[in-house]
């Protein structure tokens, strides 16, 4: 088998990478069908997806059987003040790529977001509730999710939520900075939803795309919370001494509007090949674990 992963060094590629190396995930072991695969990586400077011409020919001449798109403009503030530059990357990128898969015949995953909701109804939602976003960011992702509809038959859309990887930037690794440095953490505690491990993400969309079960499939960690809630769960379980005060998203004053409520529910995994994502105390426990492993590791300069 031969794999495309866009976007590689973002904190899902990374990950993606590692369990395909691995062969194994912390929730368990990946589908016999990705043994010996041959694993190709991209970033911007690799392959713009933007770039319709480009996509299709890295496509037809790599003979990819599998191609899973984590490439996208996330900086939720920046795509409300660029929203053309954010619907090149969300949207038309996703299109070339699910062109390419249509044509050559490869499997298609494209990984989209909670924001595709609107965030105002205290309930999880399901594949089949009818999007609404209210961001910029959620308006491209989801013309990315119809557009890659349109043109691919073989796709898998996954959207997931509040994600954070051992690689690159996340909301963890901020408290757990911010904890460090100033004793003290400020937090939104007006906004829910579903904190979601890049390693769980992974194995499971690896599970998808060893089937036909094509469509669109939720993926985050089982359990509701609010992002104040999440940061004190970091700061308890890395056993940093910090104070903790909650605030509302109004004192924040950001560009873009988020969801109030955005936890999404894994209904169409359940019904088809069985939803194993973990709840997320457990994947944040074994995150914080081997991330200290890691800083212990680390030889200090």
């Amino acid at each position: 088998m031969k794999i495309l992963i866009t976007g590689v060094r973002g904190q899902l590629g990374c990950e993606l990478v590692r369990i395909l190396h691995d062969g194994q995930s912390e929730i368990g072991s990946i589908p016999d069908a990705y043994n010996h695969a041959e694993v190709v990586g991209t970033d911007v400077a690799d392959l713009d997806i933007t770039d319709a011409q480009a996509v299709d020919a890295f496509i037809k001449n790599g003979s990819f059987d599998l191609v899973i798109n984590c490439a996208a403009m996330t900086n939720v503030d920046a795509c409300e003040d660029h929203e053309d530059a954010a619907y090149q990357v969300n949207a038309l990128g996703p299109r070339n790529l699910a062109q390419a898969c249509q044509e050559t015949g490869a499997k298609l995953v494209h990984v989209s977001t909670d924001y595709v909701f609107d965030g105002t109804t205290p309930k999880e939602r399901i594949e089949d509730d009818t999007p609404d976003p209210r961001s910029a960011y959620g308006r491209t992702k989801l013309a990315g999710e119809q557009l890659v509809q349109k043109a691919c038959k073989q796709s898998f859309i996954v959207r997931t939520a509040w994600l954070y990887g051992y690689v690159g930037k996340n909301f963890v690794k901020t408290m757990i900075r911010l904890a460090k440095e100033h004793g003290a953490i400020k937090v939104v505690d007006d906004q829910r939803g579903n904190p979601t491990s890049a390693n769980d993400l992974a194995y499971e969309i690896l599970q998808l795309a060893a089937t036909d079960q094509y469509g669109i499939y939720h993926c985050t960690n089982k359990g509701i919370c609010s992002w104040y809630d999440f940061a004190c769960a970091i700061v308890d379980g890395a056993k940093i001494p910090c104070t903790k005060t909650p605030c509302t998203s109004g004192d924040l004053n950001r560009a873009a509007q988020r969801p109030a409520y955005s936890a999404l529910r894994n209904k169409h995994l359940e019904d088809t090949i069985g939803d194993s994502m973990r709840p997320w105390q457990d994947a944040l426990a074994m995150y914080l674990q081997r991330y200290n492993d890691q800083a212990r590791d680390t030889p200090q300069a």
